[in-house]
């Protein structure tokens, strides 16, 4: 792989392009990292008011039949975008830990089992997420812990 830098006074905005002969795993990964990379605040919507949220300050991210809210110590905010959407534009910070919810790794305080093999996610202040099964391997390998984690 060949990577050019070009500086020119002229460009007025920074332009990405990547160049190959075939669409590749590896070139997913670089479109996710560049789009979510840059991903500092997302729009909530509470009543009739638009708030710019510091994806830092959101504990959760979920969906309730067909809406979409952000959890923040302050308020629960509603999005416009799909979950997946959502879960797409902030890979880098969250990680999906059931069908219907995202957390912020950043936020998880500790993890606990429940009966019959249930993980339980405890946030840092004090709401907790249950883990489905499905989503508890992922979820292990990014946070680096267990054998799943390596």
């Amino acid at each position: 792989m060949q990577i050019k830098l070009i500086i020119d006074e002229k460009i007025e905005e920074t332009e990405i392009q990547i160049h190959a002969n075939t669409f590749t795993d590896e070139i997913e990964q670089i479109m996710k990292f560049l789009k979510s990379s840059k991903t500092e605040v997302i729009d909530g919507y509470l009543q009739q008011e638009i708030y710019m949220l510091k994806v830092s300050d959101i504990f959760f991210v979920y969906s309730e039949g067909a809406k979409v809210y952000f959890q923040t110590d302050e308020d629960e905010y509603e999005s416009k975008l799909k979950l997946y959407e959502v879960e797409e534009i902030l890979e880098k910070d969250f990680v999906r830990v059931n069908k219907s919810t995202l957390v912020n790794i950043s936020k998880i305080s500790f993890m606990k089992m429940e009966k019959i093999g249930m993980m339980q996610l405890v946030m840092e202040n004090g709401t907790t997420a249950h883990v489905s099964r499905k989503y508890l391997k992922k979820l292990k390998k990014r946070l680096g812990i267990g054998r799943d984690g390596k």
